[in-house]
């Protein structure tokens, strides 16, 4: 049975009852020794227990997306292929551009949330540059299919979930496209293309989204084949100007680092409770040595540009959490790199996806105007030209202003 499945689901909720009554007819009917007898109602009391605990599991798991099948749950599962040496560009001297078009076939998404709001694909993507075979899930916006638009070609945003994460997450717990549905139908927000990549690609590691030869190619996997396989598949914009990429805790992390190393592939991010130093999370493998330590840290990345990369920052957090983090990058920052920072209340709540899912919307306001993709009125009108500049979005409700800093706004 699959870990999040409802027969899963069901099969432990009648185990636990079963478990409860157990005890109470049996426990004064258990004959033999004393030893026997003993050991018979210890027995129950742990049935009792293991399936309490595992039904609770697997309750908070469902809820929260963090292990999407039992492979990610026990640390089998292994979606690399081949991890070649691909250089600083993540491309091994590919030529992205010339690499033939490949249809992919996709289906029906399972699981909580993924048939609302018009419903969520999957496909299952073979990695031609990075050589990691993974599944993605693609949602389109409500304009996509009206032939009002049939010429029209839509912004993009790669969505990161933390670590442990299942990239249903954004789907199934933030709901995303549930709140987003109706600001692109009503023309308040515009009409983006949402694509979740999986980024569990090693058992029980978190790859930092970074490239380290011999083990994973997660950074060209996420900025290289897949904004390649959505390109070859649906009306997207051409990037940098169309793309951006979200993520939080370990996601937010990851969006600021492949928009700060490839301004070339994304024009903005956002990152919700993220942090810059990798070795925040205790399974990093970027975490774990100093080079790739520093290497793969947002904050390093903005210092050491041989220019200010041409990108956006949308940066929030709580104090300790996030924030701190944020305030630096918006300090280092200069134009034409910008950063809004949003401070949130601890009154909010803590590094939990209740902090986070209020924050998709404002998110995605400000994605709006930083990527120049107007709303517009009504959904049957397409938009007319791209607007040639834009301005920063307001802060998330109860936080507050942008943090002070050269070249945030």
């Amino acid at each position: 049975m699959s870990l999040t499945g409802i027969p899963f689901l069901c099969t432990l909720a009648v185990l636990t009852a079963v478990a409860l009554v157990l005890p109470l007819v049996l426990w004064t009917r258990v004959g033999g020794p004393r030893a026997v007898r003993a050991g018979a109602r210890v027995l129950m009391l742990l049935f009792a227990q293991v399936t309490a605990v595992a039904l609770v599991f697997t309750l908070v798991n469902n809820s929260n997306q963090l292990y999407d099948s039992w492979a990610d749950l026990l640390g089998t599962g292994d979606h690399v292929r081949e991890a070649a040496d691909l250089g600083s560009d993540g491309t091994g001297g590919i030529v992205v551009e010339r690499l033939p078009k490949v249809g992919q076939r996709f289906r029906p998404a399972g699981g909580p949330g993924m048939r609302e709001a018009g419903g969520v694909r999957v496909t299952r993507l073979d990695g031609r540059v990075s050589g990691v075979r993974a599944e993605v899930y693609v949602w389109l916006p409500p304009q996509y299919d009206d032939p009002a638009w049939r010429d029209h070609t839509f912004p993009v945003v790669e969505l990161l979930p933390g670590y442990p994460g299942s990239a249903k997450a954004w789907f199934g717990t933030l709901d995303a496209h549930e709140q987003l549905l109706p600001l692109m139908r009503s023309g308040r927000i515009a009409p983006f293309i949402l694509v979740a990549p999986r980024t569990s690609l090693l058992p029980g590691a978190d790859t930092g989204c970074a490239n380290l030869p011999g083990r994973v190619n997660a950074e060209s996997w996420l900025s290289v084949d897949v904004p390649r396989m959505v390109r070859d598949n649906f009306r997207a914009q051409a990037a940098p100007e169309g793309w951006a990429v979200a993520g939080y805790s370990a996601g937010g992390h990851c969006a600021t680092k492949l928009a700060l190393a490839h301004p070339d592939r994304y024009r903005a991010a956002v990152s919700l409770s993220g942090y810059n130093d990798p070795a925040a999370e205790r399974t990093a493998l970027t975490g774990r040595d100093p080079v790739l330590r520093e290497a793969n840290n947002p904050l390093t990345l903005l210092r050491e540009a041989v220019a200010p990369p041409e990108i956006s920052l949308y940066l929030s957090g709580q104090r300790k959490d996030g924030y701190e983090d944020a305030t630096a990058l918006a300090r280092a920052a200069t134009s034409p790199t910008s950063v809004q920072v949003v401070r949130l209340p601890r009154s909010a709540g803590g590094h939990t996806m209740a902090l986070w899912r209020p924050q998709v919307v404002p998110a995605f306001r400000w994605l709006t105007e930083e990527l120049g993709a107007e709303p517009t009125p009504s959904a049957a009108t397409p938009p007319g030209p791209r607007s040639a500049a834009a301005t920063p979005g307001a802060p998330a409700s109860g936080s507050a202003g942008p943090a002070a800093g050269s070249g945030t706004r």
